[in-house]
């Protein structure tokens, strides 16, 4: 068990520290999408990609699994079940359904989408645990979830049919991600964040290499253009395995809750590299849809705290 920090969470130094870790993980999260649309530019498909992605992560993973676990008790058969069922839930197809639907929709619209999170997770808890949803909490996600139709309505209008299928694709990653959520917690308290998350997404490259070997020919691994593979390295480190570090390194020092709430930069990095790198569309439709889903979650997240608090 590591020792307890002696400097209070509440310091300036603790809290600033917190912040910039947080809102770092959360831009650098947010640069994947931008990544794998330029990847995409190369002709590469989304099998391809994610083998890839996996590929020059999964080295990083191990090591994390085996740092975190160094004086831990073994795993038990349990153990092993539930690290199996949530790399394949939280990263595994939450990763593909992602890559999937980039392939249709622009990563702006997909921020939004996976920034719904936080509701599906008060959903899922309704249906699997029946906690009570408040009044303000129903209000607080209808506004999100208008704000992810509009954002929706004018995009659908320029990529065609193709925009649907591919904000289903995300939708999917983003229920998929949010089951790993709600089943975590118990894994987490046994294991540690660190441990879990290593072990968890060991699985999901693990997940992910074998549906290469079963969906594409192994020459098709070389038949990719460099860029693919710069970008791959630059998405395993960059944008995958340093952010999980530095959101951890974020919630130690500040707390889950406010951690979350620095994830609001997320949808807006994502939309700003999108217009700078992509090229991708910049209007009113989207900045009242961005206002509206960020503020529908941050209450959802804000009247979730207060309740918990009570």
């Amino acid at each position: 068990m590591s020792a307890t920090p002696s400097v209070s969470p509440s310091s300036p130094p603790h809290l600033a520290s917190g912040l910039l870790l947080a809102s770092a993980g959360s831009i650098a999260f947010s640069g994947k999408a931008i990544i794998v649309k330029l990847a995409y530019r190369h002709g590469v498909d989304a099998v391809t990609l994610i083998m890839y992605r996996m590929l020059f992560a999964l080295p990083l993973f191990l090591a994390l699994a085996w740092w975190a676990s160094r004086g831990k008790p073994p795993l038990t058969r349990r153990d092993w079940l539930g690290i199996l069922g949530l790399g394949f839930t939280g990263y595994y197809l939450a990763s593909f359904l992602d890559f999937w639907g980039l392939q249709y929709i622009s990563a702006s619209l997909e921020r939004l989408i996976l920034y719904l999170n936080p509701t599906l997770v008060l959903l899922l808890g309704w249906f699997i645990y029946q906690r009570r949803i408040s009044g303000l909490q129903a209000l607080a996600m209808a506004v999100s979830y208008a704000g992810v139709l509009l954002v929706f309505g004018h995009e659908a209008d320029f990529a065609g049919p193709g925009a649907a299928l591919g904000a289903l694709l995300v939708f999917g990653s983003a229920i998929s991600y949010a089951i790993y959520l709600v089943y975590s917690g118990e894994l987490v308290k046994r294991l540690g964040s660190m441990r879990l998350v290593g072990l968890a997404t060991s699985v999901a490259c693990m997940l992910c290499l074998l549906q290469f070997v079963l969906l594409r020919p192994l020459d098709a691994a070389t038949a990719v253009a460099p860029e693919v593979i710069w970008l791959s390295v630059l998405n395993a480190t960059l944008c995958t395995f340093a952010p999980v570090i530095m959101v951890m390194m974020g919630i130690e020092r500040i707390g889950a809750g406010l951690a979350a709430q620095t994830g609001m930069i997320g949808p807006m990095s994502t939309i700003a590299m999108g217009v700078l790198i992509l090229d991708e569309p910049f209007n009113g439709w989207i900045i009242a849809g961005t206002v509206l889903v960020v503020s529908g979650v941050f209450l959802v997240t804000r009247f979730g705290s207060a309740g918990a608090a009570k």
